[in-house]
């Protein structure tokens, strides 16, 4: 409960109708959810117009209504509070509805194509290791301490986020960890929240089909970094080309990590094997359960982030260095007899999957031939579609083309736009089967003695997305069937 005045002083208001000396019971943006003493938000969504809502929401006894345009007609009893943007007043107002709770938390936000899956949970993982009681909000799964949740989005939308991390700060968590996707950022979902540090790992070619440009893209990542407080920290890659530009204008504390050039978190690879990365940090040798260039990165945004909020270098290290990573991460599989290496990635971008193939090529040791099954999602952007199956068969010996979410797509047009990446002299270099299963199946089977099977794209998820349907799926569950005669 909270009172109306009390949760809206943090948001510019343009008109008042009716008295702010009302009790609150629950702030929502889904009229069907509004409940006796409710305060609705009228958002203007993607589909449709919460303000085509509002008399539903009364009939299901709001008592206040947030809104860009008050109503010709309004209701007795009711108060109407006009603003100018109602989506980027949903976080302030969810925030102070809640109790404000990132104000007793440490909240650190991880942003960038790639990466930040793995860098959330790697620092969830790194500070219960600590001792700390921590929060996690990832693509693969919500965390409350040792309590799962499962995960319904990158970043759940503002009201549910900031009761998220209410309960996460009630149940005594100290440090919270959370992925910030570029949708997130947009939509306005962690506005009000107050970051105690962000990261940011790299930007690559990714969701234009809602961005529409790649210099909107970046614009909308580089303007979390450009909202931070003086007191937080900013993070960034100096070896991404975008790196530095991400932190120009932000009035928090700057540092960089990188593997290439001079900065403050500094790292150098040994060795890079399947029992996994040897190498420098800021001169200290460790030796990392985890494997590939990119997970090098990953370990130093963590490092770094770790440092910058006080921790003891020798500490964080000697935890980390026994850290796994993110499931559906280069999980990867040996079979018994004929040592087939089975990997399972969430490579779903064309760099993402070049660094996963990349890693691979450094593993191999001359002989094993690289069997790629790779698809790409229906209803998103179709323009990496070509990119992502040119990626595929250039730096493998066999790439399978597959489904992989098809949602609302059918799934041999997303197989066409991806063929039509496919350059002349890779065009026997792939074939295309549209049942997933299938593929893996076909992959598994055309493996030699030490072949490496590389199934991307879905990683972690347990379903397939078909018509608007989700159907049990599991990669890695199928590889490993697939393998286990192998």
């Amino acid at each position: 409960m909270a009172k109306l005045l009390d949760i809206l002083y943090k948001v510019s208001l343009r008109a008042v109708k009716g008295s702010t000396d009302v009790e609150i019971t629950d702030v929502q943006t889904d009229s069907r959810k509004v409940n006796k003493g409710s305060c609705f938000i009228a958002v203007k969504g993607t589909l449709s117009d919460g303000h085509a809502f509002i008399s539903n929401a009364i009939a299901n006894h709001a008592v206040a209504i947030i809104c860009e345009q008050i109503p010709s007609e309004t209701t007795e009893g009711i108060t109407y509070i006009q603003v100018d943007d109602a989506a980027a007043a949903v976080g302030p107002i969810a925030h102070q509805f809640y109790r404000e709770p990132t104000k007793s938390l440490k909240l650190v936000g991880v942003t960038g194509t790639n990466g930040k899956t793995t860098v959330a949970t790697l620092l969830y993982q790194l500070f219960s290791g600590l001792g700390y009681m921590c929060g996690l909000v990832s693509t693969v799964k919500y965390m409350i301490g040792d309590r799962e949740l499962p995960s319904t989005h990158t970043t759940p939308d503002a009201v549910s986020l900031n009761s998220l991390l209410h309960d996460m700060w009630h149940e005594g968590c100290t440090h919270v960890f959370m992925e910030c996707s570029s949708h997130a950022i947009h939509q306005h979902r962690i506005s009000g929240l107050h970051f105690a540090g962000a990261i940011f790992t790299n930007i690559t070619h990714d969701h234009l089909d809602y961005h529409k440009t790649f210099d909107e893209y970046i614009r909308v990542k580089k303007s979390f970094f450009d909202g931070l407080q003086p007191e937080a920290f900013a993070i960034s890659n100096m070896d991404d080309k975008r790196g530095a530009v991400m932190l120009q204008n932000t009035i928090a504390q700057k540092n960089f990590y990188s593997l290439r050039s001079m900065a403050e978190f500094k790292g150098k690879i040994l060795d890079n094997a399947l029992s996994g990365l040897h190498m420098t940090v800021n001169d200290q040798e460790v030796n990392f359960r985890m494997i590939g260039e990119f997970n090098a990165y990953n370990l130093l945004a963590v490092y770094g982030t770790a440092i910058s909020l006080g921790e003891d270098r020798h500490e964080v290290l000697t935890v980390l260095s026994n850290l796994k990573g993110a499931e559906g991460r280069f999980d990867y599989i040996v079979s018994k007899q004929e040592n087939i290496i089975g990997i399972v990635d969430y490579a779903h971008t064309p760099d993402a999957l070049l660094n996963i193939l990349a890693t691979i090529k450094n593993l191999r040791k001359g002989h094993e031939r690289v069997i790629t099954v790779v698809g790409c999602g229906g209803d998103r952007d179709k323009t990496k579609r070509p990119v992502m199956a040119e990626v595929a068969v250039e730096h493998s010996d066999k790439a399978i083309f597959t489904s992989d979410n098809p949602r609302s797509e059918d799934p041999n047009a997303i197989l066409k736009d991806m063929e039509a990446g496919v350059t002349v002299e890779h065009k026997r270099k792939f074939i295309a089967i549209a049942d997933r299963r299938e593929a893996i199946k076909a992959a598994v089977s055309m493996a030699g003695r030490e072949d490496i099977v590389l199934v991307a794209g879905k990683g972690h998820e347990k379903y397939q997305e078909i018509s608007g349907l989700k159907f049990p799926f599991d990669d890695k569950d199928i590889l490993e069937e697939c393998l286990s005669d192998r």
